[in-house]
């Protein structure tokens, strides 16, 4: 049982914590709890890397447009129905790039993704064309993410529009709206980033090309996925239909500044 707890540990690279650890052992067929495999590897030095503060990087002072929150009104049930977006930080030796992350919530797989220097939305979009590339997504597909200038900028709805995707948006204030793909900038970090040392972006982009495309998607077990991976997850799936065409998209605009009060000396005929 040890041998098999450090041999699942050391080759996870101390991601797994006792949770998914035992769900690997169940399914090599050996009979334990968590709480053995706990004791087992705080005995061994085994327990997974810790997590660090969780920083905002959303900028929405901005004048353009914004969407109701259609991701909360959306019951999914398959591929391809609703997509999250989201941005994070990371820090190298010298500067700081800046990671763009697009996650189908149905099957948690990661879609889309890229790595910049600045946050322009240059960086979105390409990590929204390659979601499109790699899915082919149907007309209707609901496209969340936070209110940031650069998910609301012109260049960036008018792509959303040529796709057929509905853009939906968070409310102010409310992070948790965007939950999922939150939660896998928190895995990345703790499960790679803190983990590591890289010489510069091109070296990071290779680490965590390697992360998402061959171990999260394909290899990771996910909790929420019954300790699955979404790869093998997906696999098991049949085709689903996209959501209602009839869902219509609300944009919500600031509303206009209210008229001044008449003040001294105001004509107010």
């Amino acid at each position: 049982m040890r041998e098999a707890i450090q041999k699942i540990a050391i080759e996870h690279h101390r991601r797994y914590g006792r949770p998914r650890i035992t769900a690997q052992l169940h399914a090599q067929g050996m009979l334990v709890n968590h709480k053995r495999v706990g004791r087992i590897m705080r005995e061994d030095n085994l327990l997974a890397v810790r997590r660090r503060p969780w920083v905002s990087t959303t900028q929405s002072q901005h004048d353009y447009p914004v969407y109701l929150n259609l991701a909360a009104r959306l019951e999914v049930n398959g591929l391809n129905q609703l997509w999250v977006a989201d941005l994070t930080y990371i820090r190298l030796r010298g500067e700081f790039v800046y990671l763009a992350v697009v996650l189908d919530v149905f099957s948690r797989r990661v879609v889309g993704w890229n790595l910049g220097h600045h946050l322009h939305s240059e960086l979105t979009l390409a990590a929204l064309d390659m979601a499109i590339a790699s899915r082919h997504p149907s007309p209707g597909l609901v496209h969340h993410s936070d209110r940031g200038w650069q998910y609301a900028c012109e260049q960036y709805r008018q792509r959303l529009d040529s796709a057929g995707i509905l853009p939906s948006m968070s409310r102010p204030g409310n992070p948790y709206d965007n939950a999922f793909c939150e939660s896998f900038m928190k895995t990345l970090k703790q499960e790679e980033i803190y983990c590591n040392q890289y010489n510069d972006i091109d070296d990071l982009r290779t680490h965590i090309q390697q992360f998402i495309d061959e171990y999260y998607n394909r290899r990771r077990l996910h909790s929420a996925l019954g300790y699955v991976s979404p790869a093998a997850f997906e696999a098991q799936q049949t085709p689903a239909p996209p959501p209602d065409r009839g869902v219509a998209i609300f944009q919500y605009f600031a509303p206009p500044p209210s008229p001044p009060s008449p003040g001294r000396g105001t004509n107010t005929e």
